[in-house]
């Protein structure tokens, strides 16, 4: 990723290619793309380069349970399959990528730092130099900081500086945003995909993906809420003047909603994700009474009549399920401390959030202005992964571009963001390789 980095003055931007994985509860997606330097005046806010997508693959998630691993085996197989169709369409064998993670019981604080200048300029070393120390203060025992973002600099007893580089003073302080997460499911979600012989080159918190490809320029420069609604989990970012502020994350999501119908209409797993694509709803209808559903019991001979049952049942049993994750959500926002900040603007993303009457009942629950969003600022994706469902896909292609003032090393990974995992590396790959073979 280092190749992406804000070249010298009179350097031109480089093109490359960048691929990426998204691990998650429904689906396993595997995005290859050519980034290009953008013309001048034509970039977008906060984007250097133009992204085109040239290799997608994407499987049905096996062995993943709310954005955990729990069949090591199932889940190397998925992502293979996935890594592989991709490699095949773009035409190029991957050897690492960027993944998303969900899991953890990710976590956010706020944490400040400062260094001494001794009146010199400030230069990219000291702007590292003070990441690093505010870094540090996130690590905990059997935790992992997975970001480690500037929110703002201060020069002496000026604040609000966006960029101190080439300014004068005697200290360099900073204002920085620590998402941190358990450290077992990163490493679980680490050595499998070092099974696939292939290495991470980052890994990305799920809710901040979703909101650098579902939010618009002004709804992160304003404040804004973005809710990423999966199948396994539900996670909450809130954008403030163009930065990632806060996170956090639910294991809620869409799959709960269709136990939720197999349990209460006794129907088959596949049927109950099939009425609720086809005929679901968050929201009652007077017609609901009238209309009927078919159902196939569960265990019901292959000749046996189907049961008819009136869709008011289930619509009662999927509105009960999202109102409750709705107001989970809201009670952590309100907790934060960035509901204010959030004003009236919430995103809705994620497969999940597909759903019928979604938007309407969190604009009833939040009292907010809701809408719909979608993948924004990518070429060549396929229509069937322009929808909600690929946000955290597309917004991990878009991470590069905008981790300008993370704390990371040559290679992507600075010492505070190395894993201990003894899984890693290209010489551990290659040592895999040859015990299975040899």
């Amino acid at each position: 990723m280092s190749w992406l980095s804000e070249p010298k003055k009179g350097a031109a931007r480089r093109s490359g290619i960048i691929t990426v994985l998204d691990v998650g509860s429904s689906k396993v997606c595997c995005i290859i793309a050519r980034l290009m330097p953008a013309e001048e005046g034509r970039a977008l806010r906060h984007r250097t380069h133009r992204v085109k997508v040239i290799g997608i693959g994407h499987q049905q998630s096996q062995g993943m349970k709310s954005g955990v691993i729990v069949d090591l085996d199932r889940a190397e197989e998925a992502i293979r399959l996935a890594v592989d169709a991709a490699e095949r369409m773009a035409g190029l064998t991957v050897d690492s990528l960027i993944v998303n993670v969900s899991a953890g019981r990710l976590r956010s604080e706020t944490i400040s730092a400062s260094i001494n200048l001794g009146g010199h300029e400030v230069a990219q070393s000291d702007i590292n130099r003070v990441l690093a120390a505010g870094a540090r203060q996130g690590l905990e025992t059997e935790r992992e900081v997975v970001h480690s973002l500037a929110t703002g600099f201060s020069l002496d007893a000026e604040r609000g500086i966006r960029d101190p580089r080439g300014m004068v003073g005697s200290e360099l302080g900073v204002d920085m945003h620590i998402l941190t997460a358990d450290a077992a499911p990163l490493r679980n979600l680490e050595l499998c995909i070092n099974r696939s012989h292939l290495s991470v080159e980052r890994m990305v918190a799920t809710p901040y993906a979703s909101g650098l490809a579902a939010l618009v320029d002004d709804e992160a420069q304003m404040g804004a809420a973005c809710i990423d609604m999966g199948g396994g989990t539900t996670t909450i970012s809130v954008f403030a003047e163009g930065k990632f502020v806060w996170a956090d994350a639910l294991p809620v999501g869409g799959n709960h909603v269709t136990m939720d119908l197999v349990r209460g209409l006794s129907a088959r797993l596949e049927d109950a994700e099939r009425l609720k694509v086809m005929h679901g709803s968050a929201l009652i209808s007077s017609s609901d009474d009238r209309d009927i559903v078919s159902i196939h019991p569960m265990g019901a001979d292959p000749g046996e009549q189907p049961i008819q049952v009136p869709r008011a049942v289930m619509t009662r049993i999927i509105r009960a399920r999202i109102e409750e994750t709705l107001e989970m959500v809201r009670d952590k926002l309100n907790r934060s401390g960035y509901g204010g900040l959030v004003g009236r603007r919430v995103v809705l993303t994620g497969g999940a959030s597909q759903l019928v009457g979604l938007p309407e009942a969190t604009r009833r629950l939040f009292g907010r202005n809701v809408r719909l969003g979608r993948p924004l600022g990518v070429a060549g994706l396929p229509e069937a992964a322009k929808g909600a469902a690929f946000s955290a896909s597309v917004g991990l292609l878009i991470y590069p571009q905008v981790a300008e003032f993370e704390n990371r090393g040559r290679s992507g990974k600075s010492g505070i963001f190395t894993r201990a995992t003894g899984t890693g590396g290209r010489f551990q790959r290659v040592s895999q390789w040859l015990r299975s073979n040899f």
